[in-house]
């Protein structure tokens, strides 16, 4: 008999086909040098560019007193943190943090990680396994999906923010806990956002907790877009509506509106001592620099005065210049199908505005066209969306002007199909 050689493909050969089939539906990507600080405009290789792709709601990433903070953290304590938290790592700017974090966010105690991905990785495994059943909304971002499925409990996905939906879950779940030994048994956990990144829409959060109160499940929030677009003090959507003590778990990002980098979790006392022990992503990572642990409370710090106050006025301002210079003929509302616009979140004043585009390709070369124009507004594709539901997500700051904001606008509305087409 014959033998069948076969030769392995190599690595190179094997990325190089992965991004040739990229390249063929438009989901190529590139990573843009900046030259200089975040801010409204950037200084980029190819050229100056409005910013409207940035996180940095507030503008704090580059702020005078945010950078004086770091570079007397860097002076007192050094630029790296040693070791685990656990081991030697645990220096006293992540020590304050943690204890501005929970007081801003009116909890008990907040554990602050290197990132919004590894708070999400380091909580839901631990709090959740095999016995458990994990419900997300549909759109639930990237970190929160991985986490999940890292957790081995049983999932669920309900329609974004579909109440009915998520009611039908939740009670499916409580009849599989109730068949099982009381041995058996484990804990029902529900995940949200409160501003989700690519619709801009917000969580019908006092719909939530009902449902988790009556079907007696656990309630996760991330609130990363939501963080000073809301709330006293910026702290977010759950203090805007006073609802910080009926949610368990609140998470967060420290690299959007605070300016800096990392995330954290915020809740009971007892919550974070747990998540110190079996969180594996806090466990089993050096701790976050010092010097940005500085920062990000030096953020928090000045969203609590008047210039904060002030920081956070200016950018609904600016998110209601927006929204006034769009067209009603331009809005697309939810199931509308594939029509070209900006899909519209409610009442809402969120930061993100979903401009629809339909193909990838659509989206890559609207891009383009506005790169010309001197704007930054990268295509949002797949998988970070659904095939066909390609975009640009324009994020709007406390520091873009009026005037520049009524340009854009200009631009999208006269250099695009009619929106009945």
């Amino acid at each position: 008999m014959g033998s069948t050689q076969h030769t392995s493909q190599s690595l190179d050969d094997f990325c190089s086909d992965q991004l040739d089939q990229m390249a063929r539906h438009g989901l190529s990507r590139r990573l843009r040098v900046v030259e200089g600080p975040q801010g409204a405009r950037l200084n980029m290789s190819e050229g100056a560019r409005e910013n409207f792709a940035s996180n940095d709601y507030l503008g704090l990433a580059a702020h005078p007193l945010i950078r004086q903070r770091a570079q007397e953290t860097l002076k007192s304590h050094g630029l790296g943190s040693g070791s685990s938290p656990l081991i030697s790592g645990h220096l006293q700017p992540m020590a304050g943090l943690q204890r501005a974090l929970a007081k801003w966010k009116n909890t008990p105690a907040a554990l602050v990680f290197t990132s919004g991905y590894a708070s999400a990785m380091g909580s839901l495994p631990a709090l959740f396994g095999p016995r458990d059943i994990l419900i997300l909304d549909k759109l639930s971002h990237a970190c929160l999906v991985d986490a999940a499925r890292m957790s081995r409990a049983t999932l669920r996905v309900f329609a974004h923010n579909h109440m009915e939906q998520l009611a039908q879950r939740l009670a499916w779940a409580r009849e599989v806990m109730a068949n099982r030994s009381v041995a058996d048994r484990g804990h029902i956990g529900v995940v949200v956002e409160a501003v989700y990144s690519m619709d801009g829409d917000v969580a019908p959060l006092e719909e939530l907790i009902e449902l988790k109160e009556r079907y007696q499940a656990w309630l996760m929030v991330d609130e990363a877009h939501a963080i000073g677009a809301f709330g006293q003090h910026g702290s977010g959507l759950l203090s805007e509506l006073g609802l910080q003590d009926k949610v368990e778990i609140q998470m967060g990002t420290l690299g959007k509106a605070l300016g800096a980098s990392g995330g954290y979790i915020a809740g009971s006392r007892a919550l974070i001592d747990f998540l110190v022990h079996r969180a594996r992503s806090f466990v089993f990572s050096t701790a976050p620099s010092p010097v940005v642990c500085g920062a990000a409370q030096a953020a928090i710090e000045l969203l609590q005065t008047v210039e904060g106050s002030l920081l956070c006025q200016r950018l609904h301002a600016n998110i209601r210049c927006l929204r006034q210079a769009i067209p009603d003929s331009w809005r697309v509302h939810a199931g509308q199908g594939n029509r070209i616009g900006w899909l519209y979140p409610g009442s809402w004043e969120t930061p993100i505005f979903p401009w629809l585009c339909g193909s990838a390709a659509s989206a890559v070369s609207l891009s383009e066209q506005l790169a010309e124009q001197g704007f930054l507004i990268p295509a949002i594709r797949y998988p970070t969306v659904g095939r066909n539901s390609a975009r640009l997500r324009l994020s709007i700051s406390a520091l873009h002007e009026p005037e520049t904001i009524q340009a854009l606008v200009g631009y999208l509305i006269t250099n695009q199909p009619s929106p009945t087409q």
